[in-house]
């Protein structure tokens, strides 16, 4: 079988494997994917196709890893990540699973995207009891180690952040008259479906109007102009990059002027708001959760200084005002540490135990305050968030960070 992107990120080196402590020697467990000299990690993701402008979360992991391995690999193991192209499709996406499960015989994978690709592939994964570990989604289905033992989350759910943009339009919009836009799967519905229960039963005739799109549709231009007609005063964009940005041109373009809440996993400055122009992106509220690599008051902090250092050097060329980047390092630091715990111990199950196991760790990309806390009960990762409003060409963020409570 063929694919349109396989990269090979590892291959031990004799000097990494005599870094290794004399602990490494000790009794050690492994499954597929792991031996003494490497621990090989699949990942899939939209390198093409409709969402491909999530396709540097890809490139950010590879450069993540690669640093990992010029720095001796995990616990003396190099990381041999293999990532495949799946355009964003779930028929795709489990094809190119299953043979990284079944042909490549990887411990674990880790980060694929999108709701409707890991839907697709979340029974397989937990029926082959190989960990799906910090999906790049933030459906609220990736938080229940009950049914899914074997699949976690990492950034906050759409469910509860649909919930609050709901609650701060009741308390901030007079009269409100919400329009939506929805692209038309699990990952629209889920934070419609939480902003429905945000404005409550009685406030759900406040929403005049939701126009769906499929991501095959070329543009979302017909869906704006009939949101506007309705005379809608509010807009929720639930899109992925390139519709949202489309939505907030069109938006300007036809002089429409509603207070506009845009989903987190669209808020990249570089993907989203300079293509939408940022006179039509001002006054736009999200979501944040990571620090914005175009907010000044970023630009002595000494983690974002690494990061920078870090793109200049493993990701040479990529835009360093794309979010995505910043996401790519966070939820590899992430990964990086769940491994480093694992120590000789590389079992799937062990993988998933030290998945479960993280009290307030700090990712440094993630805004002060912000931590990682997981445990066999909980499967949500990343469970606050702080509000954050478009100004001139940057997020400004305001309010105090709002614990989401997701489990």
């Amino acid at each position: 079988m063929s694919t349109k992107r396989r990269t090979f990120i590892g291959g031990a080196s004799a000097a990494a494997l005599l870094s290794g402590s004399t602990s490494a020697f000790a009794q050690k467990k492994y499954d597929d994917g792991a031996t003494d000299k490497e621990i090989k990690i699949g990942h899939c993701g939209p390198y093409s196709g409709p969402a491909s402008a999530y396709g540097v979360i890809g490139k950010a992991i590879q450069g993540y890893f690669k640093m990992v391995n010029d720095q001796g690999g995990i616990n003396g193991r190099q990381i041999n990540l293999i990532t495949l192209d799946d355009g964003y499709n779930p028929a795709k996406c489990v094809e190119v699973i299953r043979q990284l499960v079944e042909q490549d015989k990887v411990l674990c994978t880790f980060n694929v995207l999108g709701t409707p690709s890991n839907t697709a592939i979340q029974k397989y994964m937990n029926t082959k009891k190989v960990p799906q570990l910090y999906v790049a989604t933030g459906a609220s289905k990736w938080g229940k180690p009950k049914d899914f033992p074997w699949t976690m989350g990492y950034q906050p759910d759409y469910h509860t952040e649909g919930a609050i943009y709901a609650k701060h339009i009741l308390a901030n919009v007079k009269d409100a008259k919400i329009g939506i836009l929805m692209q038309n799967d699990d990952f629209g519905k889920d934070y419609v479906d939480g902003f429905k229960e945000g404005l409550g039963k009685d406030n759900a005739k406040l929403i005049v109007k939701i126009a769906t799109y499929e991501v095959t549709d070329p543009t979302v231009e017909s869906q704006i102009i009939q949101l506007k007609d309705t005379g809608a005063n509010v807009f929720f964009n639930v899109a992925t990059p390139k519709f949202a940005a489309q939505a907030i041109r069109k938006a300007g373009d036809l002089n429409w002027k509603p207070a506009q809440y845009m989903t987190n996993v669209s808020a990249s400055v570089a993907s989203v708001m300079k293509p939408a122009g940022f006179d039509n992106s001002q006054g736009v509220l999200t979501a944040y959760y990571q620090k914005d690599p175009t907010d000044k008051k970023w630009d002595n902090d000494p983690d974002m200084k690494t990061w920078r250092a870090w793109m200049d050097k493993y990701c040479a060329g990529g835009n360093q005002g794309d979010a995505n980047y910043i996401y790519g390092y966070g939820v590899s630091f992430l990964m990086h540490e769940t491994l480093k715990r694992c120590g000789d111990d590389l079992t799937r199950a062990n993988v998933m135990k030290q998945a479960a196991s993280f009290q307030k760790f700090k990712i440094p990309v993630l805004l002060p305050g912000i931590t990682i806390s997981t445990s066999a009960t909980d499967f949500y990762p990343i469970q606050s968030v702080q509000l954050a409003r478009f100004k001139d060409d940057t997020w400004d963020l305001f309010g105090d960070i709002m614990a989401a409570e997701s489990a």
